[in-house]
């Protein structure tokens, strides 16, 4: 039997050191006592209102954020902070909107008109029954990396084993729409 943690990545990784996960995916960065194995990359994209869900096949570039409101995730997201620090590198000042914790609220607001969202490609699923527009942000593309990790010392369960490889196929089942690596 599979159990799954929806916890926030550093009570993932004392659980999984804990013995008490398995394994963990996400963002995570290299921990002592823990083996890091990439998973999948992720690319960045904007949502922006409209009248439907739409794939935008053309990118937008950074510099187009200028003077937009946007609406963000708080700063304990690793992505936001790279978000944050992309946007500061690329000269872009963006009008502050509302600031929250959960993706699917991020997206409601930008299907409200609230405002635009930089996310990850894999926040598309959450947006397929949105009035959003997603395009890939480029100059530069910015990748997120997820990592599985596990604890140094221990195999995996076959549980376990057979719950990741589902994930990753499953992952690749819609990775060419998704800008999914």
């Amino acid at each position: 039997m599979v159990s799954a943690f929806d916890g926030a990545l550093n009570e993932i990784e004392q659980f999984v050191q804990a013995g008490k996960l398995d394994m963990g995916v996400g963002l995570f960065k290299n921990t002592p006592g823990l083996i890091r194995a990439p998973f999948f990359s992720f690319t960045l994209m904007l949502a922006s209102p409209d009248r439907r869900f739409v794939i935008n096949n053309v990118p937008t570039r950074w510099c187009s954020l200028d003077r937009r409101r946007m609406i963000s995730l708080t700063n304990d997201y690793p992505h936001q902070l790279l978000i944050d620090k992309q946007l500061e590198k690329a000269g872009v000042t963006v009008v502050r909107g509302q600031v929250v914790k959960l993706l699917e609220t991020q997206i409601a607001l930008v299907e409200a008109k609230e405002g635009i969202a930089v996310i990850p490609s894999f926040g598309m699923l959450a947006c397929r029954n949105r009035k959003v527009t997603m395009s890939e942000l480029i100059a530069p593309v910015m990748t997120l990396d997820f990592y599985q990790i596990t604890s140094r010392g221990s195999r995996l369960s076959d549980e376990a084993e057979e719950f990741s490889a589902f994930l990753n196929t499953y992952i690749a089942g819609w990775a060419g729409t998704s800008r999914v690596k």
